[in-house]
């Protein structure tokens, strides 16, 4: 398996911070909803341990977290959908989990549902670039 089976990165010219803001942004013109951004970056050097900028930014689609929790609650190891923005070999990237990996998981799910959150999702990561 491979990166990109499961995972849509981009790279940006950005800033890092200035990568966080625009997904944020993008995730509001998209109508999801923000549920929580991880540094962990900062969490790890709080336990003395150093890495690159790392933000880890937590979304969801009320729509199609309700669709996908009827099918199946044990679904929701998989919510919510994540974003990442991080540093690698000094480019930006930000990184979206791939969500047709969940009907790999739950057939209850069909892959043309799991299609439509994954086109959102990459709608957000290519407009935060």
């Amino acid at each position: 398996m491979d990166a990109n089976d499961f995972a849509y990165i981009v790279e940006t010219d950005k800033g890092f911070d200035e990568a966080v803001v625009s997904v944020l942004k993008a995730v509001e013109q998209k109508g999801w909803a923000l549920f929580q951004i991880y540094d962990v970056k900062e969490r790890l050097a709080a336990k003395g341990f150093e890495q690159k900028p790392l933000k880890i930014i937590e979304i969801c689609s009320g729509k199609h977290a309700n669709n996908f929790l009827n099918k199946n609650r044990l679904i929701s190891l998989g919510m919510p959908c994540k974003i990442n923005v991080l540093e690698e070999n000094g480019k930006i990237k930000i990184v979206g989990m791939k969500p047709t990996m969940i009907s790999q998981f739950f057939p209850e799910v069909s892959q043309k549902e799991a299609e439509q959150v994954e086109r959102d999702v990459k709608e957000i990561v290519d407009n935060a670039k």
